[in-house]
């Protein structure tokens, strides 16, 4: 009733596993929905585009929890889909540095190609973040998706008095610096889910202005769905994996 339907009581949707019997998911031929929840696609944007629409809008929406990105500098830690879509939306908000942090090469790399500007490898390199730590650091935002405690530790090093926190990743309960938060004044903001950013993820992608066709690594026919599988777990090797039904 407040808008807030990412917050709804009874949630409900397709492949939810939230209630109990499960609610069976969309991998079917035909659907009945509410034409409500219908979105127009333009004829320049593919299915598999098309599809990517879920995962950038929960990246819209946690570009809009963190607030104006203009002029800032972000930190974007794990960078499956989900953070290098961030890294995608806060290109388009204005910011004006985007440093990004991962395990991961090929990651990193399809992270530059989506507007990137420093990238480091965390299991290699992690002394580059330390660049970052002067006068109590010197990052406005941090968009963490990776759900990892250490990674969130580590930020919070380079992260500045007041800066922003935008939590994006979930990996079970992790322990906070807390003395660090409190001394640093950080604001820690959740980012659940998402609503009408769907029809904005839609909406930019019809009018080209946001390319999401980098960070799909691999289409392959549904009758390869076992390796399409085996693709989609190996994060050397992809980013975002389709099965393909034309």
């Amino acid at each position: 009733q407040q808008g807030q339907h990412n917050h709804c009581l009874h949630m409900r949707f397709y492949g939810s596993a939230m209630p109990w019997p499960h609610i069976q998911g969309a991998f079917r031929q035909e659907l009945i929905v509410e034409s409500w929840q219908v979105h127009p696609v333009a004829e320049t944007v593919t299915d598999g585009e098309a599809a990517m629409a879920e995962p950038l809008s929960v990246a819209l929406h946690a570009v809009r929890r963190a607030g104006p990105l203009l002029g800032k500098r972000v930190l974007v830690t794990g960078c499956g889909p989900i953070g290098a879509l961030i890294v995608l939306a806060a290109r388009h908000a204005g910011a004006s540095e985007i440093v990004v942090t991962d395990i991961t090469d090929q990651t990193l790399a399809r992270a530059r190609t989506v507007g990137a500007d420093v990238t480091i490898n965390m299991a290699t390199q992690p002394e580059l973040l330390d660049a970052y730590k002067a006068d109590k650091g010197t990052v406005d935002v941090l968009f963490e998706a990776s759900g990892n405690a250490q990674a969130l530790r580590a930020a919070f090093e380079v992260l500045k008095p007041r800066g922003i926190i935008a939590q994006v990743g979930t990996g079970g309960e992790i322990s906070l610096p807390l003395n660090v938060l409190v001394a640093k004044e950080f604001e820690l903001r959740g980012c659940f889910r998402f609503h009408e950013e769907f029809g904005w993820a839609v909406d930019l992608m019809n009018r080209g202005i946001l390319d999401v066709k980098p960070l799909i690594s691999h289409s392959l026919p549904y009758t390869e769905f076992a390796q399409a599988f085996e693709l989609a777990a190996d994060r050397h090797q992809s980013m975002k994996v389709q099965l393909t039904f034309a």
